[in-house]
């Protein structure tokens, strides 16, 4: 699977120790006081994937099902796996959930320690894994915005129903409430990472990303979690960078499909049941921390989740399609719905973990709109999913936000490269 080239360099390690006053504790050997300075601003947060599987048939993993599409532009077929049930059976499903909270010690910084432990509980309360009418929202102007009337449940429930136009039906994908596990700690070595204070006085970290995925994998394979369930491994405000291609910065989350490793997996040439395990990886990240005001909190996770229900196993290929709102990805050929919309959201809800501390909250979350099947499938009109907030189109939207989206190309199917 291909490595992401995001756009911006990062001289990682060039950057001017400064003395500044930080509002977050250091949690470990080192001070937030003495930590090296380095602004966002020009950052360009990405995604990538990680590994990629095709089950067969007696595989055990997380329950999904198969469909495919032919796009009329090109002729092809193309299959596609998805989390859940058919729609057209109106069923419901429920996969299992289990949170890894990691903390990262930077040796680079003698010590210092981001805890993703810290942000579990905002995790859990987030849309992510709790309820909400997404009805009305708050949109990209600042306000009221009609969403999808009717549509209550978690945020990747609401997400999948609307897709498929099942807002009011039996139909349903959601999340069970997460397993927590223990806390795992990481300890980055000099070059590998460090961390930072950036221009708006908020600590993040940064690490080498295959240095990081190794670690991970590691994790996840000592922690045996049941291959049927869905981990995710969190941090606070730490992100990826990329040594190979000088230090493109920010990677701030992915998901996957691997083979297990360890004690239960099997072998890898057996009869059709080995464990195949999807998995998360997530930063929640400070609200103003990036210049982009929607890539805040679980922006990144929901993304991630998204992408995870629509191509779980990292093997759903699509015609190639190109976007300028996210340059980043370049001509992709892959069904990944959160790429397209990467810093494009809504606010919902009440998030009160940051706003008594953060001067740049606004007690809201900010979940990431996703595009549906119809855009990569070049589908027109749109008659699969939910109809858009205009009723004299009488055509289904091609993002969860629809209308609401500002920009005209999520208002028609996927364009060439």
């Amino acid at each position: 699977m291909k490595n992401r080239k995001l756009l911006l360099a990062l001289a990682v390690f060039t950057t001017i120790a400064a003395t500044i006053a930080a509002t977050a504790l250091a949690g470990g050997g080192g001070s937030a006081t003495t930590l090296p300075t380095r602004d966002t601003a020009g950052d360009t947060p990405g995604f990538t994937e990680q590994g990629g599987v095709t089950p067969l048939a007696n595989a055990r993993t997380i329950e999904h099902w198969a469909g495919s599409f032919t796009d009329p532009t090109n002729g092809v077929t193309y299959p596609f796996t998805m989390v859940g049930k058919a729609p057209s059976t109106n069923g419901s499903s429920t996969t299992p959930t289990d949170i890894v909270p990691i903390r990262v010690v930077f040796d680079a910084n003698g010590g210092y320690a981001l805890d993703g432990t810290s942000k579990v509980a905002n995790v859990i309360a987030s849309p992510i894994f709790q309820s909400n009418d997404y009805t009305s929202v708050t949109d990209s102007s600042g306000g009221p915005g009609l969403l999808s009337p009717g549509n209550v449940g978690q945020l990747e429930d609401i997400t999948m129903r609307s897709q498929f136009n099942k807002v009011g039906t039996g139909y349903h994908v959601q999340l069970g409430q997460p397993t927590v596990h223990a806390t795992e700690t990481i300890e980055v070595p000099q070059g590998k990472g460090s961390a930072f204070i950036s221009g708006r006085h908020l600590i993040y970290g940064l690490v080498d990303s295959g240095w990081f995925s190794t670690q991970v994998q590691q994790i996840l394979g000592k922690d045996q979690i049941d291959s049927t369930h869905l981990p995710i491994v969190l941090t606070d405000n730490v992100m990826l960078f990329d040594a190979k291609t000088g230090g493109n910065c920010c990677t701030i989350g992915y998901h996957g499909a691997a083979m297990p490793i360890g004690h239960g997996a099997g072998s890898t040439n057996g009869n059709g049941n080995q464990q195949v395990q999807t998995f998360i990886f997530s930063a929640y990240s400070t609200e103003g921390l990036f210049s982009t005001p929607y890539i805040a909190d679980i922006h990144a996770l929901s993304h991630e989740v998204a992408e995870w229900g629509d191509d779980p196993f990292v093997n759903n290929w699509v015609n190639p399609w190109l976007t300028p709102t996210a340059p980043q990805y370049g001509c992709t050929p892959i069904l990944e719905t959160g790429d397209p919309v990467v810093g494009i959201g809504f606010k919902i809800g009440a998030n009160p973990f940051d706003t008594p501390t953060n001067p740049f909250a606004d007690g809201r979350w900010h979940p990431e709109d996703e595009v549906f099947l119809p855009w990569f499938a070049r589908t027109s009109p749109n008659t699969t999913s939910e109809p858009t907030q205009s009723p004299s189109t009488n055509i289904g939207r091609y993002t969860l936000m629809g209308d609401l989206n500002p920009y005209a190309g999520f208002r028609q199917p996927a364009t060439g490269c």
